[in-house]
């Protein structure tokens, strides 16, 4: 049967795959954003949220000023607002929630508590730590958007990646992300007959493209094109589909990074399941924070674009042949030598044997049953421990 059939095979009469999503591991990153996100952070393409974050980009402006040269004052006819003035301007500027935070943090006071206070006693207390603080270089990025607002309170070595910059890395190699190339906002997995289908509407509810006034955060698939890697208990072929998702903050609010990884499908709350093979790379914003992204991260994204599965799918067909017991015995001492205590092997060979019908044998089969023990870790240091020792293994054996 040539790979066309096999995939033909494995497709349901509605156009979705058939999937083992009890294999590999369970990443929710993506789902953590879909549930916090309200609609006006959700966008349907990448014209649209890249229209949105290089706008606000062109009415930025970033200077270097005194921190004991900024003033503050409490409006007269707000007793709720703050405005600060800052060298050069003669106009006040308005901080954002989160830049009132970064300038409290710079004098050490607590954001929480000034916010509590009426404006004009916090503004009081602000000032103080600004004028009593020692000598400082900070960094601004100010917005002017019918008013001048600042965005961002940084230390002068601030490495700013701009979001747009990330954007238009990632539609370099995805278009639109709504299949225009082969990259795409994901489909849903349905739970009663275990089909992914990578054909949904995108909508609000399905979008996996954030951004909000301080970062943003893009998930994209490759789910028209599903990689066999194997055959699973039945006979039928252990599909996966190549995913990536990154980040950023211009203001600081976190690093910039991105992931890569194989996976079996992506449910409605955004879960990404039946994990492989995923790596991960974060550049906090330092001084060459922006060299390092043009030379090291946008590189890394289109390598993986645009590289064959076969490196994977080779590593997995490995890990499946590479027998390393066949007995009991082999079993615990293959686990031991590997630091697993003697509970943790026997829960390792008793998921496997639930789960596929025989004790573990090849690396393969001791790298699913670690994993399943992994997923139900209810603490994430535990979990992850586990599944980066399952990687290992994988890795060796490729």
């Amino acid at each position: 049967m040539t790979q066309v059939e096999i995939l033909s095979a494995a497709r349901d009469h509605g156009g979705g795959y058939k999937v083992d999503v009890t294999r590999g591991t369970r990443v929710g990153r993506v789902s953590s954003e879909w549930f916090a996100r309200p609609a006006d952070e959700r966008y349907l393409s990448l014209s649209d949220l890249s229209a949105t974050v290089r706008g606000r980009s062109e009415r930025n402006r970033t200077r270097t000023v005194e921190s004991a040269a900024v003033r503050v004052e409490a409006s007269r006819d707000d007793a709720e607002r703050l405005a600060l003035l800052l060298p050069g301007s003669n106009a006040p500027i308005a901080s954002t929630h989160w830049s009132f935070g970064q300038l409290a943090s710079l004098v050490g006071a607590p954001a929480t508590y000034l916010r509590q206070l009426p404006a004009q006693l916090a503004g009081i207390n602000l000032q103080f730590g600004l004028s009593s603080h020692r000598a400082a270089q900070v960094k601004t990025l100010e917005m002017e958007d019918g008013r001048v607002e600042l965005r961002a309170v940084t230390g002068p070595e601030y490495g700013r990646i701009f979001d747009h910059e990330l954007v238009a890395a990632v539609q370099r190699i995805a278009g639109n992300g709504t299949g225009d190339t082969r990259w795409k906002i994901p489909g849903v997995l349905d739970w009663s007959t275990g089909v992914y289908n990578p054909n949904v509407d995108i909508t609000q509810d399905t979008t996996t493209l954030y951004a909000s006034d301080r970062d943003v955060f893009l998930f994209l698939v490759d789910d028209l094109n599903p990689i066999e890697a194997g055959r699973l208990r039945d006979g039928s072929p252990d599909l996966y589909f190549r995913g990536f998702y990154c980040w950023n903050s211009e203001v600081g609010a976190k690093t910039l990074g991105m992931a890569s990884f194989y996976l079996r499908a992506v449910c409605q709350n955004r879960n990404l399941w039946g994990v492989e093979d995923f790596e991960e790379i974060t550049i906090r914003h330092s001084k060459y924070a922006a060299s390092r992204f043009a030379h090291e991260a946008a590189p890394a994204l289109a390598s993986f674009a645009n590289s064959s599965p076969m490196p994977f799918v080779n590593g997995i067909k490995a890990a499946r042949e590479k027998i390393v017991a066949r007995s009991d015995e082999d079993r615990s001492e293959f686990l031991r030598k590997r630091g697993f205590s003697k509970t943790e092997s026997a829960k390792i060979i008793e998921r496997v044997l639930s789960e596929e019908g025989r004790k573990p044998e090849s690396v393969f089969d001791f790298v699913q049953g670690i994993t399943a023990v992994a997923r139900g870790k209810t603490h994430q240091d535990a979990r992850l421990d586990l599944e980066s020792r399952a990687k290992k293994l994988l890795d060796r054996a490729a």
